[in-house]
């Protein structure tokens, strides 16, 4: 039987993984090997080795798209072999550097125009995968912005959704995120890496830095409508799932994200931990978000309440809101519905 940890993340982040991209066959097989939440990482770093083993048998027999879509799976069961899971700090960092070579195999197959983007930011670096609509001519750049847990390896199967519908997409780690992470703790003032990046793209005729969105989801969607409210060059915002506060919410937080919170902003205890998620806080902020604003929500959210985020919308002068009352956190049980939704409003906004 799955000890707490165990069922906590199969309970809170099972459709999460699939709509990612996670084959079904692989989770149901995975979890059930695992007993405790020591043995997660080495499980799921396993699958991800069948995975390489596959898309390196393909490469040599030069079927390259069957290669580059298991190195994709690669790259997801990396992810999330160590999301939320900070047992072991060395142990995480191997896991998202494996993660972050899968996915850059994948693109070298996939997308080859694909691009990585670095930035300086106090120290530490802002890292970026760029990717472009093929044959599309300057066009229009969604960034998109994980949350807590999740990083720019994740997005690869959510990213084709945008660029389906001509929009380029540069998918962030940022403070506390993924490579992110290694130099630098979660910060409140997500802006800043913001302004980082889209400094960094300013200067390119490849695409349109006039028509820049942000799109996050989980706690990126705190991150983006607090970017957006300092930096005017994000013409659109979009956010799903986001608190209003997180702090606020702490005790009923599942006991994986306040440990992942307190890891990644590099908090001594708990009590810290709580004190620094109280500082990423739209009080004073979401007033100030002029750019039009999609928020999306479900009201099944077990992680951010669905009424934490209606508030983000409730004092953003220019915000429409969905709630669906079927979906979960991210809505990720109904992706179906709110990927294209967000895909298309975007779209239509920056043109």
């Amino acid at each position: 039987m799955a000890d707490a940890r165990v069922q906590a993340a199969i309970d809170n982040w099972a459709p999460r993984m699939l709509s990612q991209g996670i084959d079904y066959n692989d989770f149901v097989r995975t979890n059930a090997k695992i007993e405790r939440w020591e043995e997660w990482l080495g499980a799921w770093s396993e699958n991800a080795e069948l995975h390489l083993r596959l898309a390196k048998e393909a490469e040599e027999e030069g079927r390259l798209l069957t290669a580059g879509e298991s190195y994709v799976r690669a790259a997801l069961s990396f992810h999330f072999a160590k999301y939320v899971w900070v047992l072991d700090g060395e142990r995480n960092r191997k896991a998202t550097e494996r993660a972050r070579e899968a996915i850059y195999n994948a693109h070298r197959l996939l997308d080859p125009s694909a691009e990585r983007i670095e930035v300086p930011l106090d120290g530490a670096k802002v890292i970026g995968n760029l990717r472009r609509p093929p044959g599309a001519e300057r066009p229009p750049v969604v960034i998109m912005i994980p949350g807590l847990d999740s990083t720019k390896e994740e997005f690869f199967n959510f990213e084709d959704v945008f660029i389906r519908r001509g929009l380029a997409t540069l998918s962030l780690d940022g403070p506390g995120q993924g490579e992110g992470g290694f130099d630098a703790p979660i910060r409140h003032d997500y802006e800043v890496a913001v302004a980082a990046i889209l400094n960094a793209i300013a200067d390119r005729d490849d695409i349109d830095s006039n028509r820049v969105g942000a799109a996050g989801v989980s706690l990126g969607g705190y991150y983006a409508p607090r970017a957006a409210a300092f930096e005017p060059r994000l013409r659109v915002v979009t956010g799903v799932a986001g608190p209003y506060n997180f702090g606020e919410l702490w005790d009923d937080l599942p006991m994986l994200t306040r440990e992942a919170f307190v890891y990644y902003s590099r908090s001594a205890d708990e009590e810290q931990g709580r004190e620094r998620a109280l500082k990423l806080d739209l009080a004073g902020v979401a007033e100030k978000i002029e750019q039009p604003q999609l928020v999306i929500t479900g009201k099944l959210d077990r992680l951010i309440p669905w009424e934490s985020t209606k508030r983000i919308a409730d004092e953003s002068p220019n915000a429409e809101l969905v709630v669906y009352e079927e979906g979960n956190h991210v809505c990720n049980n109904v992706a179906y519905r709110y990927r294209p939704l967000l895909a298309d409003w975007l779209r239509e906004k920056l043109g």
